[in-house]
């Protein structure tokens, strides 16, 4: 078995997400979710350390599966954790487009190969900037998340920004 870094934001953790951990876990074995925030520029809905905590809670049940945060490049992540692969999920060509393009400029940097895993067609169109949309305006996205997530966009956004 191989261990693979999925690198990204998270922000939040959707169905999408879960559904590429899950291809990469019956593919390669041991995973780290590799939540990637640049520590000099805070941004995002959630914290760092809410992801983690928000991925932990969606990934019950998955004992090959561990999430850690990372500041920098998402290959020093992968040669951090011994990575053999890092895998990406893709929704649409233009997903495929500039994650070739990432891709090869991580393996002439490092020799990290990439391998891509498409998402399940029913997920394909889920997107964290959407659900953060969404969520604040008080929208119910519990069909796009796990109940984890869902609980605390819900609570987070109780009463919707005045129109």
């Amino acid at each position: 078995m191989a261990t693979v870094l999925i690198p990204g934001s998270f922000d939040p953790l959707h169905l999408g997400h879960i559904d590429v951990v899950d291809q990469a876990v019956e593919l390669f074995g041991d995973v780290v979710v590799g939540v990637l925030v640049n520590f000099d520029k805070p941004s995002g809905m959630f914290t760092p350390d809410e992801r983690v905590e928000l991925a932990e809670a969606s990934l019950p049940g998955r004992p090959t599966v561990t999430v850690r945060t990372f500041g920098g490049l998402a290959v020093q992540a992968a040669a951090d954790v011994g990575a053999d692969f890092m895998v990406k999920g893709l929704r649409t060509p233009q997903d495929f487009d500039i994650e070739q393009q990432m891709a090869h400029t991580n393996h002439s940097v490092t020799g990290i190969r990439t391998v891509f895993v498409p998402c399940r067609s029913d997920a394909g169109f889920i997107s964290s900037r959407f659900i953060r949309e969404i969520a604040s305006y008080g929208g119910d996205v519990s069909h796009l998340v796990a109940p984890p997530v869902a609980a605390v966009l819900a609570d987070r956004f109780a009463e919707p920004p005045n129109s």
